[in-house]
């Protein structure tokens, strides 16, 4: 059963009962009211014609004869008939042996009256009888004339009462009917507008269930399914993000696996090539040197692939420990090794560092360096200049590294950092580069709670910083 059902069909349920139980209880109140204002009525009257009796006492006291107090009685009863000719009442009296004096019923009396049993003096009993279509209310007292009991009964149709109590419920029937149609009439559009937002939602969820991580929910409620549908739309926004985070590293496993398998075929396919043409070749010397200069040369670049690939693994797997250290000592102290780097090809490294004392791994910070002063070298011509600077600005430490080399275009950007990007394939080949320098300097940086800046112009050069953040992985940057 759909949702819009159950509010249909419990409201409406709902509805039915509580209208039906609140107008039967005010029909019945109703009827209650009007039935106790009639009894109440014909006690009053029985007590009228018990008190008109009561003040001829005295005289039918004085004569005390039988057919004196009859004839008294059927007057008195005679002239109450008369003063109430235009309502439905009836009077019976009878004497202590049940004969009838008077009595202008026009119904039979029933023969059995249980009002009449223990009747004492000075007391009403009543009680309600339905008569043939009619319902008669019986109202019976007691008075003692010359030690004679004499009963009076004063009885009045009440049957418009439990008629008028018989047309409300047909009016009620009527009514009812209607009420439930118009009822069931608005809560069908309300409910079913009231559960559209749900099924807009569930439509939505659908498309994105088939793989559309852009579908997006539409609301403009502001009320708990409002809440929903925005929950929702965030919930969905996360899951596409982290679904396009997934297809991109993915993309960027599959390109480093491809960029590996072509980047470990190239050198295996010269080495092997040239050992096999060694072999089979008659010996000589000049193509055995250079063979042997081929082979050295493409054995270098799987050692040099090898050991980038392994830091790569370490910053993925190993745990560090970062201490306080000066960052301008730490270059300080691996200086000799870079300007002996950059004197094969006769380049020059400027150096200018400010003291800054920062929560680092040493040996993180010097690969990373090493790394960034490589490219630089890499990228340089011979005779050119490379500066390598620290400095503090706006609360910030920065590790700068400038060449003069042939710089990068602006599409790549955001390409160099990922592994075995080249930029330049040729230039990285003749320089025994596998792209995976950089790719090591942005994992350095980041575990280092820092991020790297690239600006770059073709033919005049790249400037790279390191830009470390306020806070360092273990507690508060010191200046």
């Amino acid at each position: 059963m759909k949702f819009w059902h159950k509010i249909y069909l419990f409201s409406l349920l709902a509805f039915v009962l509580i209208f039906n139980a609140a107008s039967i209880m005010v029909i019945e109140q109703s009827h209650n009211k009007m039935l106790s204002q009639e009894i109440n009525s014909a006690l009053s009257k029985n007590m009228s014609i018990h008190s008109s009796v009561d003040a001829i006492v005295p005289i039918l006291r004085i004569y005390d004869s039988i057919d004196y107090e009859k004839t008294v009685l059927t007057n008195i009863a005679n002239e109450f008939v008369q003063r109430n000719s235009d309502e439905p009442i009836y009077l019976d009296i009878k004497n202590e042996k049940q004969h009838t004096i008077f009595s202008n019923a026009d119904f039979k009396m029933p023969a059995k009256r249980g009002e009449l049993d223990k009747l004492a003096e000075d007391q009403i009993n009543y009680i309600l009888r339905d008569i043939g279509q009619r319902t008669i209310l019986f109202t019976t007292n007691m008075t003692d004339i010359n030690h004679k009991s004499y009963v009076f009964t004063y009885m009045k149709d009440v049957t418009s009462v439990y008629q008028g109590r018989v047309d409300q419920y047909r009016f009620f029937v009527k009514v009812d009917v209607a009420a439930c149609f118009l009822y069931m009439l608005i809560m069908f559009f309300v409910s079913r507008g009231l559960t559209r937002p749900i099924d807009r939602l569930n439509r939505t969820a659908q498309v994105i269930a088939q793989g559309d991580f852009s579908e997006r929910a539409s609301f403009k409620s502001k009320d708990e399914i409002g809440v929903l549908a925005r929950n929702f739309n965030d919930m969905a926004s996360v899951v596409e993000d982290k679904i396009n985070d997934l297809e991109r590293h993915n993309l960027e496993k599959q390109r480093f696996i491809d960029n590996f398998t072509h980047e470990l075929k190239t050198p295996l396919t010269s080495i092997i090539g040239y050992a096999n043409f060694l072999r089979t070749t008659k010996y000589n010397e000049e193509l055995f040197l250079d063979g042997l200069d081929v082979i050295y040369s493409e054995g270098k670049r799987l050692e040099s692939l090898s050991l980038k690939l392994m830091d790569l693994i370490l910053l993925q797997k190993d745990k560090f420990q970062f201490e306080e250290h000066d960052l301008g000592a730490i270059i300080t102290e691996i200086e000799p090794a870079l300007k002996m780097k950059a004197k094969e090809k006769r380049i020059s490294i400027l150096m200018d560092c400010e003291v800054g004392r920062l929560l680092l791994e040493k040996d993180l910070i010097k690969t990373m360096i090493f790394n960034l002063v490589d490219n630089a070298i890499k990228a340089s011509a011979e005779e050119q200049r490379i500066t390598l600077r620290t400095y503090w600005m706006d609360s910030r430490y920065i590790l700068e590294v400038i060449d003069q080399g042939i710089g990068i275009a602006k599409e790549h950007w955001d390409k160099i950092f990922e592994p075995f990007y080249m930029a330049d394939k040729a230039r990285t080949k003749t320089n025994n580069g596998a792209g995976l320098g950089l790719s090591i300097c942005q994992s350095v940086a980041s575990m280092h709670h820092a991020f790297i800046e690239v600006n770059s112009k073709e033919n005049e050069g790249t400037t790279i910083r390191v830009i470390f953040a306020h806070t360092s992985p273990k507690g508060v940057m010191n200046p």
